[in-house]
Order: C-alpha cells, then sequence, then structure tokens
C-alpha cells in the first residue's frame, strides 16, 4: 500500500520542524546563558520525539531536559532544574504549573507549545542511572544515531495507528506502547506494515534484542523489548497483556482490510453516539447497573488512575465472594473533579440464606467441634462437605456497597490511599438510570460508556 496520501496529514510539515526545533533552540540557548552567568553547572538540551523527528503533526510536545554532573545533590538538582525552567517561562511569557515523577520537573505553555523542563543527571551510560529519567537522553542519542529518514515516516505511521486503535501511550490510564518502544520496533521491522506482519504471529513472551545482550531471561512479561542501551531493562514492561493482545488483534484486522479500508485505521473512529443510545443498548441487556460517584483527589494524573483500578477490582472481587454476580466493572474520571465506578451486574439481589461450609465429612474430629460450635441439628452433609443454612449479611448491592464504604469497614477492600477519604466521605450510590437522568453528563463519558458496552470496536474499522 501507498502511505504518501496518509503521511500528507499525519507528518509535521518542513516548517513545523523548524519552527518546534526554533523556539527549543531559543530557550536552550537562554537556558545555558544562565547557567553560565549564574555559574550554574547544567547543560539544556533537547530531547524527546522532536529532537528525533518522529512526532505526529500538531502533537508536538517539546521536551527539554538540563542535566547535572553526577557528584550533583538530588536536592540541589531539584531546586535548580524547577528554578531554570521558572525563568524560562517568565523570559518566554509562559504559563507554568509543576508537576511530580521521580523528581519535580515543570511544564509551560510557551507561544503555543508545550514545553517540560525536566532536570536530570548527565550519565555516560545505563550503570550511572541515578533516576528514572536520566536514561532518556541516551534513548534519544540511540535513535537519532540509528534511525533513517525513511524509517521515522514509520514510526509516524505506527504511531498514529496506535493512537486510532487505543494503544498508543506508556502512561497507566492505556498501558500501552511508549514512543521509543516504537521507534525501537521499526528498527527491528524496517517499516510499518512489515512489523504488523510480524505481530500478526506474535506469542506470549516474544523478545526483541536489536543489540543481542541475550538478557531476555530476566523478564516474564507479555512482550520483552530489551534495551539498547541498558541491558537489564525491558522497554516494554508498562505495557498490559490487554492492551498487547489489543494491538495484535488490530494488526490482524488491518491487514485484513482493503486498501480503502486501511485507509480509516488513521482517522479517529467516527462513532456519533448519542445518550439516548447509550441508555437504550443498557436496557436491552436487561441487567443492572451501578454508578459510584464521588470527588476526585488532588494528585497527578498517573497516580489517580492506578488507584482507581486498584480500588474498583478489590471492590469487584469481594462482590463475587458474597455470591453477587459481577458481568463487568470499570472506572472513569475527568481528572479534575468526579470518579466514577461503575458496575454492571448479572446478579445483584440475593436470597435470605447461603451455605456455609464446614470440614469434610471424612475429618470427624473437625465435623464434631463444627456442629458443637453451630448445632447438630442445624448441620448437614453436601457432597464430602459438613454445612448448614445462615442468613446472609448482604442481600443486595447497595446494602454490601454502604457497609464498606464507611471508615469502619473500609479495610475490608483495597482502597487506593490519595482517593480513600474521599470516596468514603462524598460517594453516592446510584443505578445508572438515575445518574444518566439527573446529572450533568459530558461527551468524554458518553465515549466511556460506549467503550463499556462495545469493548473492540477501535481495532477494525
Amino acid at each position: 500500500m501507498n502511505y504518501d496520501l496518509i503521511l500528507s496529514k499525519i507528518k509535521p510539515t518542513e516548517e513545523e520542524v523548524v519552527q518546534n526545533k526554533k523556539i527549543a533552540s531559543e530557550i536552550i540557548d537562554f537556558l545555558n546563558l544562565i547557567c553560565k552567568e549564574e555559574k550554574i553547572p547544567g547543560e539544556a538540551l533537547l530531547v524527546g520525539s522532536v529532537a528525533k523527528e518522529t512526532f505526529l503533526t500538531g502533537k508536538s510536545d517539546i521536551d527539554i531536559f538540563i542535566s547535572f554532573p553526577l557528584d550533583t545533590p538530588t536536592s540541589y538538582l531539584k531546586e535548580k532544574g524547577l528554578y531554570l525552567g521558572y525563568k524560562a517561562s517568565e523570559k518566554f511569557n509562559g504559563k507554568a504549573s509543576e508537576h511530580y515523577a521521580s523528581h519535580p520537573y515543570l511544564t509551560s505553555e510557551i507561544e503555543g507549545f508545550k514545553i517540560d523542563f525536566v532536570p536530570c543527571y548527565k550519565i555516560a551510560n545505563s550503570s550511572q542511572i541515578k533516576s528514572a529519567v536520566d536514561r532518556t537522553i541516551l534513548h534519544t542519542k540511540y535513535i537519532t544515531e540509528n534511525i533513517s529518514e525513511k524509517q521515522k515516516d514509520e514510526v509516524i505511521l505506527l504511531k498514529k495507528f496506535m493512537s486510532e486503535t487505543k494503544t498508543y501511550g506508556s502512561e497507566y490510564k492505556v498501558g500501552g506502547f511508549a514512543g521509543y518502544l516504537c521507534e525501537l520496533l521499526i528498527l527491528k521491522y524496517n517499516t510499518f506494515e512489515n512489523l504488523l506482519k510480524e505481530v500478526s504471529n506474535w506469542k506470549y513472551g516474544t523478545v526483541i534484542d536489536l543489540e543481542s545482550f541475550g538478557t531476555s531471561k530476566l523478564f516474564k512479561d507479555p512482550l520483552i523489548t530489551i534495551d539498547p542501551t541498558d541491558k537489564n531493562r525491558n522497554v516494554a514492561a508498562a505495557l498490559r497483556l490487554e492492551t498487547l493482545s489489543d494491538f495484535i488483534i488490530s494488526a490482524r484486522n488491518y491487514l485484513n482490510s482493503s486498501d480503502n479500508e486501511k485507509t480509516l485505521y488513521f482517522d479517529e473512529l467516527n462513532k456519533n453516539i448519542s445518550l439516548n443510545e447509550i441508555k437504550s443498548q443498557f436496557i436491552q441487556r436487561e441487567s443492572k447497573t451501578f454508578i459510584i460517584n464521588f470527588k476526585t483527589p488532588d494528585v497527578v494524573s498517573d497516580s489517580l488512575h492506578p488507584q482507581l483500578k486498584k480500588t474498583v477490582d478489590s471492590i469487584s472481587e469481594k462482590l463475587e465472594r458474597e455470591e453477587f454476580s459481577l458481568f463487568k466493572s470499570d472506572y472513569w474520571t475527568d481528572e479534575e473533579e468526579i470518579a466514577i465506578f461503575i458496575f454492571e451486574m448479572e446478579v445483584y439481589r440475593l436470597n435470605n440464606i447461603k451455605i456455609h461450609y464446614g470440614p469434610k465429612i471424612f475429618a470427624k474430629k473437625a465435623c464434631e467441634q463444627f456442629e458443637n460450635a453451630h448445632g447438630k441439628d442445624k448441620c448437614y452433609p453436601l457432597n464430602d462437605f459438613l454445612v448448614l443454612n445462615v442468613e446472609r449479611q448482604f442481600k443486595t448491592f447497595n446494602e454490601f456497597i454502604n457497609f464498606i464504604l464507611t471508615s469502619e469497614n473500609s479495610h475490608i477492600i483495597k482502597i487506593g490511599k490519595n482517593i480513600k477519604d474521599n470516596l468514603i466521605n462524598s460517594y453516592e450510590l446510584l443505578d445508572l438510570d438515575e445518574y444518566l437522568n439527573n446529572y450533568p453528563i459530558n461527551d468524554n463519558f458518553i465515549n466511556f460508556l460506549d467503550d463499556f458496552l462495545n469493548p473492540g470496536q477501535y481495532l477494525k474499522r
């Protein structure tokens, strides 16, 4: 297939590349001048997809790293890294905000560009790494030294394809492919289409080792891609199994499509779904769906999402243990004001009694103790167990949720530490239809509900 027309739409123009590098160069020159004048032992340089020219048009986040000597105290690095970021933001009339990863960094909106100022240590190889961000400079150097101009186009095709199939991005809420991983895949397989052909046959634990380090046995992940700059690191460690599975299926679907159908994979999926259609689909399923709605805490996205998933998964597990039948659960958040847990139940109301299992019939002494504890008249054999009927503690979904979401009983489930207080103190438990009819619903939440109802739709066209 000829990808020239697609690339003409998704590849940054020469003018866009020049503009990105111009503003980056001006800022870097300013930062290095300040370092020289104020005797700060830092050096600013451009890293990331802009430096490698593998970014999608209109998505040119600029990453400027400020590297310090290895003997620099961490407290000094953090202080001066933020200081220099603020100085640059002020000089170029930017709007700055602080963020936190392995250590603080600054993001600023300057002349329409989103620019990250990240302090790091200047390392020559992976053995010198002192913080997680240090290796980024090595990654940029490796890619720029090894990638061809043609392969840059192939990376751009891959990133766009992954973006539209929802498999791109290493942040927790996606659990997908990082930009660096995309670049390594193209270095390995040379072209976008050849990569997809290989992907369609991938097995669990597929190994990619560009430098032939032979360290794959250190890892047990679904995809193992040895970092060419660090033989003891799997670049694909953050890739979730379900996202890898999505990529494999999308690759197979793509390869089995006509050329006209293939072009659609590089466009946003036209869902055109309405709230009334969502309501209708839930009615047709004839299940019972509940919403737990609460205020989000003020924490960064990469901390919020794993805590939400941990909590909804724990509630789901406990529901099953209490013999409610859960069809599906998930979470959604706008990352600013609200978070939502959704539970679609096959069985949300139970009878009054349940079977309480005792010891195996063959364990005579244990059976006698069980009968003495519960009353011999109440006990009876069931298969090879001694059992009795007891009254259920929770007969409805609502009873269970309202019991566990209290300060006294929240220990029953695993709750993310930063969301615990907000969840317990602000939660509302509602039927889905009650929520949809009485609360403001935005397009992002409608899309989430559509994805909940119709999984896998991004993987085909």
